[in-house]
């Protein structure tokens, strides 16, 4: 199947967004983090008025101590849900009468409640990046990044790099690039394009290759989960779609209180030793999926992880992708990868592809 997570980010982000190398990106979120402070205010304490150098269209948040600070459209958004009103129709609104309907729903449409504030200082200007819950478990850009550096340096000279194009190495530009970064969120794409999982019988009885890859996001001010996805995969193109991937596998942890010691202890764990483990374990992993024979009662195998009308084109994708019925664990994964491909929403073929990935997980048992 192909992934198009990368392609996404690749089609959207702004030059400023963009960076070449860990290194750069590293710079860029721990300035933002240094410049940050996450303070926990009452709803009651924040009064919303217009923006003195643009009255009519623009709007600023006032604290308790009177400094104000202007909103990014994320967090406007934000207040906006607390104020129990649209954004769309607030910013099609003047100031002035954008500005009150946010104030009497601060104050009289809800109860007080603790909102948790991030700021963000560069010079006399003042940011707010978001409004969240009182226990949103902010885990920093800066720490994930850090962790990415610490396992393989810039992202573009070590074993994990950013890919190249068609699975043959080139220069890496703006242009190109899977490194990404703003004031709202992050996401990086690398891969060992070099050390190649091989495998005797990948499709139609013929042999092949695939590299490792992974994703890696994160969002400071609540826009997207915390999380990571690891998977094998032919190439990626230049428009960065990740082709031919197989063996899917998310970890995403949604920025509870406890989002950053589960960061610690589930996904970075997981990450060094992905970094870190020879081709030739994934290649054994493969070799005992295709010994493990699941013939014998194939309906009910598939039957306790897929549904009832699953079931027959999953096997029928299989036969017409192998030319045969369905006999091993390896199978198994190919026949829910090969159904995978006819759906049509992307987040439900992803969904079906880590299902798959999942039935890995059975070698062992």
């Amino acid at each position: 199947m192909e992934l198009m997570h990368a392609s996404r980010q690749w089609a959207s982000r702004p030059q400023d967004e963009r960076f070449t190398n860990l290194y750069d990106l590293a710079a860029k979120v721990s300035r933002q983090r240094t410049m940050s402070r996450a303070p926990v205010v009452s709803s009651r304490d924040l009064r919303v008025i217009p923006d003195a150098l643009d009255p009519v269209n623009g709007l600023q948040i006032v604290g308790k101590a009177g400094n104000p600070f202007t909103p990014t459209n994320w967090s406007f958004g934000q207040l906006a849900s607390l104020g129990g009103a649209p954004a769309g129709y607030l910013r099609k609104l003047p100031a002035p009468i954008a500005a009150d309907c946010m104030n009497y729903g601060l104050n009289f449409q809800r109860d007080v409640e603790e909102v948790g504030l991030l700021i963000t200082k560069d010079g006399t200007e003042q940011t707010l990046r978001a409004a969240t819950g009182p226990r949103y478990g902010r885990i920093w850009n800066e720490e994930i990044v850090e962790a990415l550096i610490a396992q393989h340096g810039d992202g573009r000279s070590g074993k994990f790099r950013v890919p190249g194009e068609f699975g043959k190495q080139v220069e890496i530009t703006k242009a190109n690039t899977t490194i990404y970064g703003s004031d709202r969120d992050m996401f990086v794409f690398l891969a060992d394009e070099v050390n190649r999982v091989e495998m005797k019988d990948r499709r139609n009885g013929q042999g092949g290759s695939l590299a490792k890859g992974f994703f890696v996001w994160n969002s400071e001010v609540g826009s997207t989960s915390i999380g990571a996805a690891f998977f094998l995969f032919d190439y990626a193109c230049s428009n960065r779609i990740v082709w031919g991937a197989e063996q899917f596998k998310e970890i995403r942890l949604r920025h509870t209180v406890t989002a950053p010691s589960r960061w610690i202890e589930e996904i970075s764990p997981v990450l060094e030793d992905y970094a870190n483990s020879a081709a030739s374990s994934v290649e054994n992993t493969i070799r005992l999926a295709q010994a493990k024979k699941v013939n014998d009662d194939l309906d009910a195998f598939l039957a306790k992880r897929f549904g009832a009308g699953q079931i027959t084109q999953i096997k029928h994708a299989h036969e017409l992708e192998e030319g045969r019925p369905i006999e091993s664990l390896w199978d198994a994964v190919t026949g829910v990868t090969a159904y995978a491909k006819t759906i049509e929403h992307q987040d439900n073929r992803v969904a079906m592809e880590r299902m798959g990935g999942k039935l890995l997980d059975l070698v062992a048992a």
